[in-house]
């Protein structure tokens, strides 16, 4: 796996993912593209004209749908494109094209909603009633849903123009970072005539080195160039926040929280419950502390220590072919039908495998309306790159199940519920191999593998849900937000979910100008209920069998045909309640009392 990033030619095709599910050739995308570019004008058809019959908003909706599943394939493909070699200008300029015609395309069908909610209350009972509209009623009920948060079409038509520059804030941090920031190197102590240069792709990989001077100088380094650029962060994080409050007052909401929550149903009380729960549960975020201190060695635990592996001299590694022989066997319990899905999709090139040069870092799943998903993936030989290839294929198969069973106005699924099936995925890989091994090392290894994801998932997301709930209330309510003001804020939480157990160096406040969910609002919470929540149905599976399988398959083919919320409770979570995130943590509670059983 050291060898040197090849070329994307000299990779293997089977290694390669076929996009032509989605288009045959470049040649075939321009042309899509041209299609659809045209018949955009279609929805303009029916400006105008939603007052007239039921069956007149049927076809709307039928165009809207056909049109958007097109739009779909036209960004997936150039996204994908451009994900195989960043540095290519055709793919870049299939790309910048794409996301153009997204934005004409909101700017086409932003009269539907307002002219819609114009209507007479009669009017929109009678349609909500109608035979024709049957096919698109929970989409019509939630539309009325959102009556009082809809402006009328004019205006409604200035904030989709103002899309390409809505999300500023983040473009400017994610440029700043990625592009024009650099940190100082730092002491390389198998060679001090080569320096190790500190980035952004390589600074978990230092804080995960076994040698302590490299993780404090590496963290010391970073920060050190967010502290010089805290200001311009701070510039950045306050536009974000001014068009959050902006929106929010618009659109008539109790506060910026509030307005993100309803695009999804999800009541506050969700948010607070989460944030409460893991409050309780904070004691055994300070018990794993302590036992990583311990099993480091170390008298003080700092930050810089978090990462780093307990159990160093434990090496694994695995062939492509090994992992997808991991895959299969983690999602027996699923049934056939989800292992024989997997097998085939591993077969017929969903997955783009190896890294190449040029190739997009990371991971991601895509699918568009009734083609085939694909993963990006860059697989090292790693039991981190096996996880990944089961997060994504639970991502695709969630894609692939919601297709196969949901009609195109309910073909997609919310990002509330996103992370929900790649995590049962990741739960089962890590319990299936838990049951394949009694070797103490090897267990402790594991059992830390899985430790850190709640650390990393539900105390963390949740820490940060608490700092952007706490910066947003804030803003609205017209109080200083200053980068003293946040790094204040963000000090404190650190010292109230890290409690005692770890040494708060000046450094730690910087961080959350590094956090590029921030940039772009109310997300985070979802990785800590999409965790927990994972959980709560792995644990189901592997525990009642057949039922809760018949759930949680049935849970994946709702698609959006219900709220987020239902499709849960659908599979047997209820985070109405706190019961799934407390079912999380005990879990979390029951890992730490083995891993200290271990240790001794």
């Amino acid at each position: 796996m050291a060898e040197q990033v090849k070329e994307r030619n000299e990779i293997a095709e089977e290694y390669l993912w076929d996009l032509s599910s989605l288009f045959a050739s470049d040649e075939d995308w321009e042309k899509g593209y041209a299609e659809l570019e045209a018949d955009l004008a279609k929805m303009s058809e029916f400006s105008g004209r939603l007052g007239d019959s039921a069956a007149v908003v049927a076809d709307m909706y039928r165009t809207l749908y056909d049109l958007g599943a097109r739009l779909e394939a036209v960004h997936g493909y150039s996204y994908q494109r451009r994900t195989e070699d960043t540095r290519a200008a055709k793919a870049q300029n299939m790309s910048t094209k794409a996301d153009a015609l997204y934005v004409r395309f909101m700017g086409a069908v932003s009269f539907v909603d307002p002219e819609l909610l114009s209507l007479p209350e009669e009017t929109l009972e009678s349609y909500r009633k109608s035979p024709e509209l049957a096919p698109y009623l929970h989409t019509f009920e939630d539309l009325l849903r959102q009556k009082p948060h809809t402006l009328s079409k004019e205006e409604e038509a200035i904030v989709a123009a103002f899309g390409d520059i809505r999300g500023a804030g983040g473009d400017v941090a994610d440029m700043l970072m990625d592009a024009d920031m650099t940190f100082d190197s730092i002491d390389n102590p198998e060679d001090p005539s080569k320096p190790i240069e500190v980035t952004h792709a390589n600074y978990i990989q230092l804080q995960e080195s076994t040698d302590r001077n490299i993780r404090k100088a590496s963290f010391e380094s970073l920060y050190r160039s967010y502290r010089k650029h805290i200001n311009t962060f701070g510039a950045t994080y306050l536009n974000t926040l001014k068009e959050s409050t902006l929106m929010t007052n618009l659109r008539h909401y109790s506060s910026a929280r509030a307005a993100s929550l309803a695009a999804y149903n999800i009541p506050e009380s969700v948010y607070d419950s989460l944030v409460e729960t893991v409050h309780a549960y904070l004691p055994q975020m300070y018990r794993y502390l302590r036992l990583r201190k311990k099993l480091l060695g170390l008298d003080e635990l700092h930050y810089y220590d978090i990462y780093t592996p307990i159990t160093p001299d434990y090496n694994v590694s695995y062939t492509y072919d090994e992992a997808k022989e991991l895959l299969l066997s983690s999602v027996a319990p699923l049934g056939e039908h989800y292992v024989e899905t997997v097998r085939k999709g591993l077969a017929t090139r969903w997955v783009d495998v190896f890294p190449n040069a040029g190739k997009r870092s990371g991971a991601y799943s895509i699918g568009s309306c009734k083609t085939t998903p694909h993963i990006s993936m860059n697989f090292t030989g790693t039991l981190d790159s096996v996880s990944t290839l089961c997060h994504e294929m639970g991502h695709s198969m969630h894609t692939y199940l919601t297709h196969e069973n949901q009609p195109p106005q309910y073909d997609d699924y919310s990002l509330f519920i996103a992370e929900v099936a790649s995590t049962v995925n990741e739960n089962l890989l890590a319990e299936n191999l838990l049951a394949k091994t009694t070797d103490r090392t090897a267990r402790l290894f594991l059992i830390n593998n899985l430790l850190d994801g709640f650390r990393g998932t539900v105390f963390r997301q949740t820490m940060f849900a608490e700092f952007e709930q706490i910066a947003h209330q804030r803003a609205q309510n017209g109080e200083s937000t200053s980068p003293e003001d946040l790094c204040n804020i963000y000090r404190d939480l650190i010292k109230l979910y890290f409690g005692d157990e770890i040494v708060i160096d000046d450094e730690v406040q910087y961080e959350w100008a590094r956090i590029p969910h921030f940039y772009r609002p109310f997300y985070v919470y979802q990785y800590a209920t999409g965790f927990s929540s994972a959980v709560a149905l792995s644990e189901g599976i592997l525990h009642e069998g057949e039922p809760a399988v018949k759930r949680y398959l049935e849970f994946l083919s709702l698609g959006n045909s219900v709220y987020p919320l239902e499709a849960l409770a659908h599979g047997g979570v209820d985070l109405s309640t706190p019961a799934p995130v407390a079912k999380a943590l005990d879990k979390f509670a029951k890992l730490l009392d083995e891993a200290e059983a271990l240790v001794g």
